[in-house]
């Protein structure tokens, strides 16, 4: 009998578990109904190769979401420019005995992203938008800064991703 009544409290919490979730897009329109076209960044900062970075995120990230088809070519419903205007880094801890010298940084990078349908030239979204990471520094810190770029690439394009596809637009 207490095997019958642990199943269904079992089986309770389960179902109140899922409750919540949504199969498909969460801002009510059908998956892949619209397009999207992911131009290539203008870098201002003097950090080399971060547009490449974050126009190779933002697709891929755009892609699993599953929201919009992402367009290649052609005649796209959305089209999606932006403008990487800041990277920084700052020193988050230092070493023990230099507290001069930092042992981990915090980047940052802040990107003007415009999205504008194709049809109307209405503007959908048009803000900054930004991302970060913590790298640990080892012997060479441009190589591991080098190696955190794609990382925060992904930050920032899962955060214009979500603008994107959960946007009140």
């Amino acid at each position: 009998m207490w095997r019958n009544w642990c199943l269904i409290i079992l089986c309770g919490a389960l179902g109140a578990g899922c409750a919540g979730y949504r199969l498909g897009p969460t801002n009510g329109q059908v998956a892949g109904a619209k397009s999207m076209q992911v131009s290539l960044f203008r870098n201002e900062t003097f950090e080399p190769r971060l547009s490449d970075a974050v126009g190779t995120a933002l697709r891929r990230r755009l892609q699993q979401d599953g929201t919009y088809r992402l367009s290649t070519r052609g005649e796209a419903d959305i089209i999606v420019t932006g403008v990487i205007t800041k990277y920084q880094r700052m020193g988050v801890s230092f070493q023990p005995q230099d507290v001069i010298t930092p042992s981990d940084f915090q980047i940052t990078m802040t990107a003007k992203v415009t999205a504008t349908e194709r049809n109307t030239g209405r503007v959908v979204l048009n803000r900054d938008v930004g991302g970060r990471t913590t790298i640990r520094i080892g012997p060479d810190l441009a190589s591991a800064e080098r190696q955190a770029v794609p990382m925060l690439a992904d930050d920032l394009a899962r955060n214009i991703t979500g603008l994107l596809v959960d946007g009140t637009w």
